[in-house]
């Protein structure tokens, strides 16, 4: 019932989805752009309108009394950023213990303009040996959803090279937020 109520509200405010999903039944989702709090509720109505078993990650501080039961019913797992100890492993843990998931993230970990992105999603899919989806927010084309996806190598440089031609044309709601997507430097 809330598939089809999720599906009918997004096509009341056309937007278009898209069910790309890799055929994989675990996987790692990258969402991008983040640049408006619009972002999330459009999110969640694309996750419920796909039916796919999806999971995300999002800062602590959304997952606190009194929200954090709504934000942990929607399907949310509270991350300490400034706590980074063994996120990546426990993630990838809890990713092969599902039969089914899609963990999906926002790797600029913000709305506003960032230098560089988070890399834990690429990492966390390397431990887990599973793919990275593209998911896309993209406002100009009011497409919404999963478009493509492939298996990291495990040269984060080359990797990030095909990420970034994927979302080279992918508009935000404030596309001045956006940035070049890059890494640090290692």
């Amino acid at each position: 019932m809330l598939k089809y109520f999720c599906r009918f509200w997004l096509k009341i405010f056309k937007w278009k989805t898209i069910n790309n999903l890799p055929k994989e039944s675990r996987y790692v989702v990258i969402a991008y752009p983040h640049t408006s709090n619009w972002d999330f509720p459009l999110g969640i109505f694309y996750i419920f309108s796909a039916g796919v078993p999806f999971r995300y990650m999002g800062k602590d501080a959304l997952f606190k009394w009194p929200q954090k039961y709504l934000f942990k019913a929607l399907g949310g797992i509270g991350v300490d950023r400034n706590n980074k100890n063994k996120l990546t492993t426990r993630m990838a843990k809890y990713i092969n213990s599902q039969d089914k998931i899609a963990l999906a993230l926002a790797p600029e970990g913000t709305r506003s303009n960032i230098k560089y992105w988070r890399t834990g999603f690429y990492y966390i899919a390397l431990e887990a040996k599973v793919p990275i989806a593209f998911a896309v927010l993209d406002y100009e084309n009011r497409e919404v959803g999963v478009k493509d996806s492939f298996m990291p190598t495990g040269d984060i440089n080359a990797d990030m090279e095909v990420i970034r031609e994927f979302f080279k044309d992918i508009k935000g709601k404030h596309p001045e937020k956006q940035e070049t997507i890059k890494i640090k430097p290692q």
